[in-house]
C-alpha cells in the first residue's frame, strides 16, 4: 500500500470514522478551473481524491461523468496535463491521497513505465483502471508495485468468491465495492445489501472496502461508512460542475465546496 493511503486509512481508524473519497474528472470545465476545484477538495472534508482521466469511450461511466470527459477534452485536458495537475497540487498538500481512475487506452498510448514513472514522480498514489482485468494487467501491474502505487480493484454485486480471490492476488490499496450492476450516476443500492456484501468482502481480505456508485447525500455517505471503510461520491459533484460550467470559477469552486462540505458533515470527529 502506498504510504499516503496506508497513513490514511490508519487515521481514519484512529479516528473511529468512515472516509470521503470525492472524484472529480480532470480537466472539467477546463483545466484551470479544475486546478482550483482538485485543490479546494481536502480542507472541505475530502478524505481522498480521485482524478478521473477523461476517455472518449467509456464503458462504465454515466451521462454526468461522460459529459464531464467530454467538456474536459474540448478544453485542451491531456494526460501529461493531469500529471501535471498533480505534481502542482503536491506543491500544497503532500498528504492526500490521489487516485487516478479511467481506461487503459490513454495509459497505453503515453507509454505503461513512462506513465508509470511520472505518476510516481507527480505524487500519485494509486490507479483506478476500469477496463483493465486482472488476467491482462501485468504490464502495468509490475511496474506499479515496484513503484508503490496501489492498483485498486473493482468488486461488484456479482462478483462470487472464486473471482474475488483472483481480484485480491493483484490488489492493493483499498477494494472499490461498486454497489449497483450499472452505470454511475444511476440507482442507489438497498443499504442491508450493501451491509451483506461488504462483510463478503471482508471474509477474504483485509484490505479497506470503499463503496461508490449511488452515494449522492451526506446521510448516504453516513450509512454507507457504518458497513465500508470510505464512501466514494462522484457524480452529484461532477454535477454541480456540469449546471454551472459557465459561473465565475470563484463561484463554481464554492459550490463544490459546500457540496463537499455537506457530504464529510456527517462522519467527520465529534459528529
Amino acid at each position: 500500500m502506498s504510504l499516503r493511503l496506508e497513513k490514511k486509512f490508519s487515521q481514519l481508524n484512529s479516528e473511529r470514522r468512515g472516509g470521503l473519497v470525492t472524484f472529480i474528472t480532470a480537466g472539467d470545465p477546463n483545466p484551470e478551473t479544475s486546478k482550483l476545484i482538485l485543490g479546494s477538495l481536502a480542507n472541505c472534508g475530502a478524505d481522498i481524491i480521485e482524478l478521473g482521466m477523461p476517455f472518449s469511450d467509456p464503458v462504465a461511466d454515466g451521462p454526468a461523468i461522460q459529459l464531464s470527459s467530454l467538456r474536459a477534452i474540448n478544453a485542451g485536458i491531456t494526460l501529461p496535463g493531469i500529471i501535471e495537475m498533480v505534481g502542482e497540487f503536491r506543491q500544497e498538500d503532500v498528504d492526500t491521497p490521489i487516485i487516478l481512475m479511467g481506461y487503459y487506452n490513454p495509459v497505453y498510448r503515453y507509454g505503461v513505465d513512462k506513465f508509470i514513472k511520472d505518476c510516481k514522480s507527480a505524487g500519485v498514489d494509486g490507479l483506478i483502471i476500469v477496463d483493465l482485468p486482472p488476467e491482462e494487467n501485468d504490464e502495468l501491474y509490475q511496474p506499479a508495485h515496484r513503484a508503490q502505487i496501489d492498483l485498486i480493484h473493482l468488486v461488484t454485486p456479482t462478483t462470487d468468491e472464486a473471482r474475488l480471490h483472483i481480484l485480491l492476488q493483484k490488489s492493493s490499496g483499498f477494494l472499490y465495492y461498486v454497489s449497483i450492476a450499472g452505470i454511475t450516476g444511476t440507482d442507489s443500492a438497498a443499504a442491508n445489501v450493501i451491509k451483506e456484501r461488504v462483510e463478503f468482502i471482508r471474509r477474504n481480505t483485509n484490505l479497506p472496502v470503499a463503496v461508490g456508485f449511488g452515494i449522492k447525500t451526506g446521510h448516504d455517505v453516513k450509512t454507507m461508512t457504518q458497513y465500508a471503510d470510505a464512501a466514494v461520491v462522484g457524480s452529484t459533484i461532477v454535477q454541480i460542475i456540469e449546471s454551472n460550467e459557465d459561473a465565475q470559477a470563484h463561484t463554481l469552486v464554492g459550490l463544490v465546496e459546500a457540496k463537499v462540505k455537506e457530504l464529510a458533515s456527517g462522519i467527520k470527529p465529534g459528529h
